[in-house]
């Protein structure tokens, strides 16, 4: 590198260094944690330092892993949150209480590991990863909310001895790397439930499935608890304002501020959570899970899950990129479609996720705005509406995200619906365009 570097610069020599996955896809993917664990010996095991929650899942695993840091920070722990990819800034990845981790702190650790990068060669998320849990440990957190990249078994974060697993469940996503049927998949995130470490399994799709996580536990003496059998909800309804209302057994009434429909499996995931953390004489209070559910997005910056970004037309937008997000979305849109004049669709998606599977299930009633977020991983708007005709999707390309939003907002009444998503990377570059990120 030498000589002492910016922030933009010491990300841009990351990214051309160590090629990240959310950039380039396959190329960036190093399986294995031979990489992670020499790093972590070159820093002293820094993730030995605090209490880990580590959380996999196809779906709803930055929903779970954000309200779980909200709450444990408002029962007055402090809380760091290592989340993936970022929206905006790479600074969101890396969370203390809610506040990311500072530019210069990057800078510093890049610079001081200098030699290991070098030699060690490791991935973009490897060297996150060991930057966030040298982070958590200069910062004397007492809880590092961790979630996985990419899978579970082979995954970066795998290193780490957590004192709770959750899995939040298994759905056909990053096929090229974890295989081709939903029994492979669930092996992968079974990788990270660890010897006498309990484990959550927020949302099962069949019994296979189920017996993969019940052996893997049994193997690792693993205390393990299906969420879904737990009750911990007696009523969820959605409001007309978006927002979630729960009864609960553990903490009474209170109010949701995630509004999508995935949302209510989440929160049985995390209220079974909760439970287990209490048989570890962890503190939390109802107040604490109350303000936790009702302010997530202020005390963590968790950005993109069903978002408004404007109110007439309304705007929202949302991350779900997977078949298991869409079955969700669909529904939701359909359903909040009716209560709009229009409904107008910004569409953009990576191309080696399963395109044909979402598009299957995208409402039909619907002008469509086919674009491309900016990196190399994008599928072009152009081919995504010539894809989208089979399935009876019409509209027009746009090769920015920008110019997208410009069109839709330019045709639309102000009763008209307009959602963003697709890809995290196209929500990514629409949200700066509503709302002040810095």
């Amino acid at each position: 590198m030498g000589g002492i570097m910016t922030y933009k610069e010491t990300l841009d020599y990351l990214y051309k260094c160590t090629p990240a996955f959310h950039q380039v896809g396959t190329f960036a993917y190093k399986p294995g944690l031979e990489r992670s664990i020499a790093l972590d010996r070159e820093m002293g095991m820094p993730h030995r330092s605090y209490r880990t929650i580590h959380v996999a899942g196809t779906n709803g695993k930055g929903s779970v892993a954000h309200l779980l840091a909200a709450i444990l920070r408002e029962s007055k722990y402090k809380v760091g949150l290592y989340t993936s990819p970022h929206l905006v800034d790479f600074c969101e990845r890396i969370r203390v209480n809610g506040k990311k981790i500072p530019e210069k702190y990057v800078v510093d650790f890049v610079e001081r590991y200098e030699f290991e990068i070098k030699s060690l060669n490791p991935s973009f998320f490897e060297i996150t990863s060991s930057l966030a849990f040298e982070y958590f440990r200069h910062k004397k957190v007492d809880f590092a909310i961790i979630e996985t990249g990419l899978g579970g078994r082979l995954d970066s974060t795998n290193i780490i001895e957590p004192a709770l697993s959750i899995i939040t469940n298994v759905s056909m996503d990053h096929m090229q790397y974890l295989g081709n049927t939903l029994m492979q998949i669930a092996s992968e995130k079974a990788g990270i439930i660890k010897q006498n470490a309990p484990v959550v399994i927020g949302e099962v799709k069949n019994e296979e499935i189920q017996q993969i996580f019940l052996n893997k536990a049994k193997a690792m003496n693993a205390p393990i608890y299906f969420a879904e059998e737990e009750r911990t909800i007696y009523n969820a309804k959605l409001q007309s304002s978006g927002k979630w209302e729960y009864s609960t057994t553990d903490y009474g009434n209170f109010t949701g501020e995630l509004g999508g429909l995935a949302q209510r499996q989440n929160t049985q995931t995390i209220l079974t959570a909760l439970r287990i953390l209490k048989q570890m004489r962890v503190k939390v209070t109802q107040k604490a899970v109350q303000k936790a559910f009702e302010h997530v997005t202020e005390l963590t910056g968790l950005m993109g899950r069903w978002q408004t970004l404007q109110k007439s037309p309304l705007v929202i937008c949302d991350t779900g990129h997977n078949i298991g997000a869409w079955e969700y979305l669909a529904k939701q849109l359909n359903e909040r479609a009716k209560k709009h004049a229009n409904l107008r669709m910004i569409i953009g998606m990576v191309n080696d996720k399963d395109i044909d599977k979402v598009l299957s299930v995208m409402p039909k009633k619907a002008v469509y705005y086919f674009t491309q977020a900016s990196g190399e991983r994008a599928l072009s708007g152009r081919k995504m509406a010539e894809k989208a005709l089979q399935y009876q999707l019409e509209g027009n390309p746009y090769s920015s995200v920008a110019q997208a939003v410009k069109a839709a907002l330019a045709d639309a009444d102000p009763n008209d619906l307009i959602f963003i998503g697709g890809s995290t990377f196209v929500v990514g570059e629409a949200i700066p365009l509503f709302i002040e990120t810095t």
